[in-house]
């Protein structure tokens, strides 16, 4: 990923050492309050936090985008003892410097980062979809969400679909595995499977699947993964999906995630020019 003008000069920003709040304690009401906030998922979610300085320079590069303007930021979070990035002052938040364990306990992670954003997470999408959108249906890992959501963006495409079971799109874990996947295209999440007038596959391995090498991949396209464990085995998939297979040796199966990075780039390799 490119590095936009405000990544460009840190190194030559001087922020002066201001004193900031410290909280240390996990009693603290104001970092209880933003525990209990950062708990709510799913439709429920309200905020979400990047972790770590490279992570939120990444949103900064994608945030006069569609997909990066959804999430707006409220509130910087300094490890203690660590020096101030530059963003802190370009961002124009409050900075909030929080002791080790509690830091670690919101990143949720062995070793705290020593930046975090808080950012109050706006409306989904509405409209029609993109002409070449990825789907993911009872996905639960949060990495794997992650990891389709970077492949789907690499290979070009413009919108994710969530179906029912899917992680949370912006529990940060996933949001770390994306790598800013998530600011680069829309995310929406979906009951049922509405067809429109494009390309409907469900990525399965199973008897009676089309072979990639056999389907019309062309735009509109809506490319659907199903779960790690069961793909597809307990989904009434409508009449105009088809099942779609890659051609494999000497294993049962893809990973979900890695399935879909193969899909995705063959998806790219027929339509770029």
């Amino acid at each position: 990923m490119g590095r936009g003008p405000l990544a460009t000069h840190h190194s030559s920003l001087l922020i002066p050492l201001v004193p900031m709040p410290l909280l240390t304690s996990k009693a603290n009401p104001r970092f209880r309050a933003l525990q209990a906030r950062l708990r709510l998922s799913g439709p429920r979610r309200e905020i979400t936090l990047l972790l770590g300085g490279k992570l939120i320079e990444a949103w900064v590069e994608a945030r006069q985008t569609p997909a990066g303007n959804r999430l707006h930021p409220s509130l910087w979070l300094r490890l203690e003892q660590t020096n101030p990035h530059p963003l802190e002052t370009l961002l124009g938040v409050d900075t909030l410097v929080l002791g080790e364990a509690l830091m670690r306990e919101l990143a949720d992670a062995g070793s705290p980062p020593e930046h975090a954003l808080l950012m109050d997470l706006g409306p989904e999408p509405v409209g029609p979809l993109t002409s070449r959108a990825i789907g993911a249906w009872g996905i639960q890992d949060p990495g794997n969400l992650g990891a389709i959501l970077r492949s789907a963006a690499a290979f070009g495409f413009q919108e994710a679909l969530l179906g029912p079971g899917c992680a949370d799109p912006f529990h940060p874990k996933t949001l770390r595995g994306s790598m800013g996947a998530a600011f680069l295209m829309p995310i929406r999440r979906v009951e049922t499977l509405h067809l429109d007038s494009g390309h409907w596959y469900a990525l399965d391995g199973g008897a009676g699947a089309m072979p990639m090498a056999e389907a019309d991949l062309s735009e509109p396209l809506r490319l659907w993964v199903g779960n790690e464990g069961h793909g597809w085995q307990e989904v009434a998939l409508p009449e105009g999906v088809r099942r779609l297979a890659i051609s494999i040796q000497g294993v049962e199966s893809l990973n979900a995630a890695v399935a879909a990075g193969i899909a995705c780039y063959e998806v790219a390799r027929r339509l770029t020019p």
